[in-house]
């Protein structure tokens, strides 16, 4: 089977379904913000809407679900000052390359400095448009020590502000034939990490686990039991390396190369088979064709509407995975990822278990895609995702409000879930 698949049927239709009066509050407050946000979106959706656009990421209440992934765009103090100036819910700080005591890298040949971005026009294969981006870069390319000076400057920038920060990590996957995981390297990053957290913060720290969209193409991953003893055993070993407080570890899942059912079996492997999941989840990063060049380089990652279509798949197989027994644990929140360029894709992750959605493409697509005239790109997306009256997420939120007879807030889309009159055809 092709680890695409075949399309996702959502249960939205193409345009939301709301009153007049509605839809041309809706246009108005679009036109009004184009020069600006208000001071306080969530504060202003709750007071004009009767809406909560609050999110939840590592366990932390956020101002708005948006927020960017870990990448290119989050790996110096310039973008994150913009990020919190927009107003985002959170930021996830570029990938580090997990280091020991020594500053050895197991995993250095992910530490590959970033060259040019292209942002291409793309078509899944049910003919839907959509963007992507292709960069041949991976992790950070410096050393740890100076990923720690960053991470202290950008919670530094966000204290106050009520966005959350979270650092990246790509630690040591054993391949089948490299034995044991690299202990001393999940310790010192850990807690080289911890002691920035905890210089400015007395509670866990939030972190990610990056299983990037690249470790698809690498050999150590060809092996599918590889694979599950990573996820059964490294988000253990990371807490294992964890001083207290601790922290709450997301995992980021890559798109394995093989069909949907690995997708439902690692997750199912993650949760129930692992001596310690994870507090959350970030489901799932980027597709990965072989063929693909870049750059002189074959085999790159790649997004668009084929990415988003996996994921949504999965995600409710998943979903019935769970309700069915197949997976024994409950779900953690979820971050999704993939193929999030409005509001709308982001109801559809939300209906599927989101708490929030973390973004890459979006903050790079041409000026001409955006209505905001604000020279701060990541505020004129919030705009976009936002107020966009057709396809922001405050327009769904209030289409399905009408749906129900009631107002419904973000937070609550898992427990509504995909389950709503089908579209009209």
């Amino acid at each position: 089977m092709s680890p695409i698949g075949g399309p996702y049927r959502s249960p939205l239709p193409q345009q939301p379904q709301l009153p007049h009066a509605e839809r041309a509050r809706l246009e108005t407050d679009y036109t009004r913000f184009q020069d600006g946000l208000p001071l306080d979106p969530r504060g202003y959706c709750l007071e004009a809407y009767g809406v909560d656009i609050a999110g939840e990421y590592a366990g932390a209440v956020t101002a708005n679900p948006f927020g960017k992934a870990s990448g290119q765009l989050s790996l110096n103090v310039r973008q994150v000052r913009r990020d919190v100036e927009a107003g985002l819910g959170f930021i996830v700080l570029k990938t580090v390359i997990a280091e020991d005591a020594g500053g050895g890298q197991t995993m250095g040949a992910w530490a590959i400095p970033e060259t040019r971005m292209r942002v291409d026009r793309i078509r899944g294969q049910d003919g839907e448009p959509g963007w992507t981006v292709t960069w041949k870069g991976r992790g950070w390319h410096a050393d740890l020590e100076s990923y720690c000076r960053f991470f202290g400057e950008a919670v530094d920038l966000a204290l106050g502000s009520g966005v959350c920060v979270a650092p990246s990590v790509k630690y040591h996957l054993p391949g089948p034939d490299e034995g044991a995981f690299s202990l001393g390297e999940y310790e010192h990053t850990t807690r080289r990490l911890q002691d920035v957290w905890h210089a400015r913060a007395s509670t866990p720290m939030p972190l990610e686990k990056d299983f990037s969209p690249t470790l698809a193409g690498d050999d150590r991953s060809r092996q599918e039991a590889q694979v599950l003893t990573w996820l059964r055993e490294a988000p253990a070993l990371i807490a294992g390396a964890a001083r207290e407080p601790g922290i709450r570890l997301g995992v980021k899942l890559m798109n394995a190369r093989g069909d949907d059912a690995l997708q439902v079996e690692m997750i199912r492997a993650l949760l129930d088979e692992g001596p310690r999941p994870p507090g959350y989840l970030v489901y799932a990063n980027r597709l990965f064709d072989p063929a693909r060049e870049f750059e002189g380089e074959t085999g790159v990652a790649y997004g668009g509407p084929d990415l988003s279509a996996r994921n949504l798949r999965c995600l409710a197989q998943i979903r019935e995975a769970s309700r069915a027994g197949g997976i024994r644990r409950p779900l953690p929140p979820l971050s999704a990822s993939g193929d999030i360029l409005c509001g709308r894709r982001a109801v559809e992750y939300g209906l599927l278990g989101a708490a929030s959605c973390q973004m890459h493409t979006v903050f790079q697509l041409p000026e001409s895609e955006f209505s905001a005239r604000t020279r701060n790109r990541s505020a004129a997306v919030l705009h976009h995702l936002l107020f966009h009256p057709e396809t922001g997420l405050l327009a769904w939120l209030l289409h399905l409000g009408e749906l129900r007879g009631r107002r419904v807030h973000w937070i609550q889309l898992p427990e509504i879930g995909p389950e709503l009159p089908p579209p009209a055809p």
